[in-house]
């Protein structure tokens, strides 16, 4: 139990189509107890909030599942208690969570109510403009992760030919014959989470989150984004014998699942490459790159190297973008919180504290 109470996954990615959002995966609504949706903009104390109610909670003995922000990793967007089926967020742009059965699952938490306007007005123009200047790099950022994602889908549609695609449904197969014994009294449900995120920071993934969850990791190394298919079918044959999955898409193709996560079995997949590889030993490792074509990887090797090198230039720009983004974030932040009554929102924190210890 103690592990998980450091578990950090994303809901949110910087694509190329935009910000790309798996809110609708917090939490299932139709078994949740409460969700508190938290409304307030820049610096108003949303993430002090979950940050001191999560610590609570974890002070009980409880798991506690952290969401973090996909453009600053530093900040929280939600927090999730499975063990009360309940979570808090920030219900945002560009987020944003609306109810679905107020007042009965969810509630507003009014965080705007702690500015105190009096002391803002002086800096209207200032925050106004950092505000324009904030989402304009946003912008930059999403058209330089398209330039790039187009050129790493050439190449991984060059290699993915219909005889590797059946390699890796043999292989597939064979890990689930292995690795899934025995059917369940139902058939498994899948969530699904960010592993990483392309963020300020960089390229980020939280391989400790998989540590924690799962003893049996195998790595796939996979340079070309070739995991996809095979990650399908283990996780199509896992729920089918009855295990709940956690399903991680691609931050740069969201639609494309880059690592799989079976806790219940203490089983995870996922993919790796010369930049991001599993910092330990792997309880397996398949080198997904020398299943591909030998002759077809030879020819297009100069194509293939090319593509992916102004591919990875693509992404510093992209990052470079975030950065500068979360530089006016910073300055947003600075501007706001003299004019935030933190005392106020601490107290609304404990005031939720108190309720959720009292379903304890």
């Amino acid at each position: 139990m103690q592990a998980q109470l450091t578990v950090h996954f994303f809901l949110g990615a910087n694509s190329p189509s935009g910000f790309y959002s798996l809110y609708d995966q917090l939490i299932d609504l139709e078994e949740a107890e409460e969700l508190f949706i938290l409304k307030g903009g820049p610096g108003c104390g949303k993430s002090s909030l979950m940050r001191r109610v999560g610590a609570s909670m974890e002070a009980h003995g409880l798991a506690v599942e952290y969401i973090d922000c996909s453009g600053d990793p530093d900040s929280l967007d939600a927090v999730v208690i499975p063990a009360l089926n309940t979570a808090i967020v920030d219900g945002t742009a560009p987020h944003v969570v609306e109810p679905r059965y107020p007042g009965l699952v969810e509630s507003y938490v009014n965080l705007g109510a702690c500015y105190n306007r009096a002391g803002l007005l002086p800096a209207r123009e200032e925050l106004k403009g950092c505000m324009k200047g904030y989402k304009g790099c946003y912008q930059r950022s999403y058209r330089c992760l398209t330039a790039a994602a187009q050129l790493a889908e050439d190449n991984r549609a060059l290699l993915l030919t219909q005889s590797l695609e059946d390699k890796l449904a043999r292989r597939a197969r064979g890990i689930l014959s292995r690795e899934v014994k025995g059917t369940g009294p139902r058939e498994g449900r899948s969530v699904q989470r960010f592993l990483g995120g392309i963020t300020w920071k960089g390229e980020v993934c939280y391989f400790d989150t998989v540590e924690l969850l799962c003893n049996r990791v195998y790595e796939l190394s996979d340079t070309w984004g070739l995991a996809h298919g095979m990650l399908v079918q283990l996780a199509a044959g896992a729920m089918a014998a009855g295990r709940d999955v956690i399903v991680c898409p691609s931050p740069l193709c969201p639609q494309r699942m880059e690592h799989l996560l079976i806790p219940q079995l203490s089983l995870a997949f996922v993919s790796t490459t010369a930049a991001h590889p599993w910092p330990h030993k792997p309880y397996r490792r398949i080198r997904l790159d020398a299943m591909a074509d030998p002759e077809l990887a030879r020819r297009n090797r100069a194509r293939l190297r090319f593509a992916r090198k102004v591919s990875a230039a693509l992404l510093e720009e992209a990052v470079d973008a975030l950065a500068q983004a979360k530089a006016m974030h910073d300055e947003l932040e600075r501007l706001y919180n003299p004019h935030v009554d933190f005392a106020q929102v601490y107290a609304m924190a404990d005031q939720l504290t108190e309720h959720l210890e009292a379903r304890l």
